[in-house]
């Protein structure tokens, strides 16, 4: 893959890990879109979205969410949170947790197709798995780090820090079996699995970005 072809980097991380920081630096560096959890909660509470309502609008408007999308995340990559997009309020239709997935999905497929872009959790190694130009990153670390991370960044106590990594490991372990199929920890689902122990975001970043540029 050439560097002016589309592409999808696909970046999968433990909580406390850093890769959330990780997947950022990475599309600054690549002047590229991110789409994070974040992105994706702000389209979900702005506008309820569901799988059918999204074919819905998409029939109504033809580059509703494209539009959307160039709103909250121009190139290079912004935040998605404290901005507001204007939107008619017939959008705001309630989200069923069932329709969650399929809605994230479409959502991330049409971010793909606006063009290259880091794309930070929610299955996307599944999602992008049998399309072309994808390199799917896992970021892990040592739980003393992970639990240290936490602390520092949310002011937990030990205890509760470890509590805190145990419960979302273990829902999004849970999400990501129910709707992909596989564990989210396989490293057979990815291209490289790095870990983030000794290693500074920007490193990190730096590392990915030299593979993608050797090996694809």
């Amino acid at each position: 893959m050439k560097t002016q072809e589309p592409f999808v980097i696909t970046l999968s991380r433990e909580v406390g890990s850093g890769g959330h920081t990780v997947g950022r630096i990475l599309a600054e560096k690549l002047n590229v879109r991110y789409c994070d959890k974040m992105l994706l909660e702000c389209l979900q509470k702005q506008f309820g979205l569901t799988a059918s309502e999204i074919e819905r609008l998409k029939g109504e408007k033809k580059n509703w969410l494209a539009d959307f999308i160039k709103r909250v995340a121009p190139v290079p990559p912004a935040d998605a949170l404290g901005q507001k997009a204007e939107h008619p309020q017939e959008f705001s239709i309630k989200l069923t947790t069932d329709r969650i997935f399929e809605a994230e999905a479409e959502i991330l497929r049409e971010f793909a197709r606006m063009g290259s872009c880091v794309i930070a959790g929610r299955s996307g190694f599944f999602i992008f798995k049998d399309c072309p130009n994808t390199l799917n990153v896992f970021i892990t670390a040592s739980k003393p780090q992970r639990i240290k991370r936490i602390m520092q960044k949310q002011g937990l106590s030990e205890e509760s820090a470890a509590a805190l990594i145990e419960g979302i490991d273990q829902a999004r372990e849970n999400y990501t079996r129910r709707f992909a199929g596989v564990s989210r920890f396989d490293a057979r689902n990815y291209d490289l699995v790095l870990k983030a122990d000794g290693h500074s975001e920007e490193q990190l970043a730096d590392i990915i970005l030299s593979y993608f540029e050797g090996s694809f």
